[in-house]
């Protein structure tokens, strides 16, 4: 980082040293929240560039169009069962890129939904999508589309997804100390923060003796992971008054066994910087990105605890082979302007669904609720591995 940005860094430490010492030991859910969030200082509510080459990382629609054709087709089934009546939201639109793939490919197909519902947390990735969405799209599309503060208020049927959202919930860090549960902290050092793990209260350490009796046996001691003892209730909050419709989750992760397998004894906490993944979650507050894998079983319990059943789980690449990859990219390579063009649609499909790239790493659910099957792409359902679940 160049002086600006560690002048800016160093202004969230400050203000998570000052709430430290105010409050004592901060855990390490709210020390995340505020690296992310802190409005005006959190990683997504700056100015800096976060996606694509510019950015710290990419992510499948900052590839290309192929991801988003390809989730546009497997959207087709549930428009067309609710016609003029569907809203879509997608929740943390990124720069945009995502959205405008999705629109095109739906006024492609005569599919557009009645309104496309963006629930953006921050206010600068808010303003640059805008900016995107209203130079890419012709007029008739744009003005379908809309902001959100907070979730839809008022009932509504359709289809919300989000693609890598889950993994950027500010996550809870775990041990066990003499069977005890703890919950990782930070506190202040002589020269800086310093991780120091507490007695979890009840709710943490009512989530890590549910996650034991689901896997049935216990954590060994010094076992370190992540949960989210909060997602039910996120869960409920996004997805209260989607009264019918569909639910789409993209992220990497695993199901919960994978996740929480013995050889991963510290868990899955990473951080990005300028395409750079290292382990140093407390290195330049606000400038790097923090995440957590998904544990996707765990998706699937509050996705029921909300009222909805999992309609489908896969990998990213089978899920993208089950949405007419094959007739997506063949299509885009007639329509290519020459040799350089095909080649880097190859490169694209390569990224999405090899297993050492993005194709396996990367997993999507469907949560689905007062939907018949016939209103959900019929390749995907059949492509379903729920039984890893």
């Amino acid at each position: 980082p160049d002086a600006e940005e560690l002048a800016h860094s160093n202004k969230l430490e400050s203000l998570i040293r000052e709430e430290i010492e105010s409050d004592g030991p901060m855990p390490f859910s709210r020390f995340m929240e505020r690296c992310l969030y802190a409005p005006g200082l959190g990683y997504y509510s700056a100015g800096r560039h976060k996606f694509g080459a510019q950015g710290d990382f990419v992510t499948a629609p900052e590839l290309g169009d192929i991801f988003g054709r390809c989730l546009a087709h497997s959207f087709l089934p549930t428009l067309e069962h609710f016609g003029d009546d569907a809203d879509i939201v997608e929740l943390g639109g990124g720069s945009g890129a995502l959205a405008e793939t999705l629109l095109l490919a739906l006024h492609k197909a005569g599919r557009l939904p009645r309104l496309y519902r963006m629930l953006e947390p921050s206010a600068d990735l808010k303003q640059r999508q805008r900016e995107r969405l209203q130079a890419t799209l012709p007029t008739e599309i744009f003005e379908r589309v809309e902001w959100l503060e907070r979730p839809p208020e008022q009932a509504w049927q359709g289809i919300l997804f989000a693609n890598e959202v889950i993994d950027a919930l500010p996550t809870t860090r775990f041990t066990l100390r003499d069977g005890e549960v703890m919950e990782e902290h930070l506190q202040l050092g002589k020269d800086q923060v310093t991780v120091v793990d507490r007695p979890a209260d009840s709710l943490v350490s009512g989530a890590v003796r549910h996650l034991e009796r689901d896997l049935g046996e216990s954590f060994a001691d010094g076992y370190r992971s992540e949960l989210l003892p909060q997602l039910p209730y996120w869960m409920q909050a996004i997805a209260g008054t989607l009264k019918c419709g569909v639910m789409w989750f993209i992220d990497y992760g695993y199901p919960r066994r994978e996740f929480y397998h013995p050889e991963r004894r510290d868990g899955t906490l990473i951080a990005h910087y300028r395409h750079h993944a290292h382990d140093d979650a407390l290195r330049w507050p606000g400038l790097q990105d923090l995440s957590a894998s998904v544990d996707f079983t765990a998706v699937a319990e509050a996705g029921n605890q909300a009222g909805f059943m999992v309609a489908s789980y896969l990998s990213q690449a089978q899920f993208l082979i089950a949405s007419n990859l094959e007739q997506i990219y063949s299509e885009m390579v007639i329509a290519s302007s020459g040799e350089a063009d095909t080649y880097e649609l190859g490169q694209q499909v390569k990224r999405l669904t090899l297993p050492g790239q993005m194709g396996d790493r990367f997993q999507v659910m469907a949560l689905a609720r007062e939907l018949l099957p016939e209103a959900l792409p019929a390749e995907v359902l059949a492509a379903s591995r729920g039984d890893r679940l």
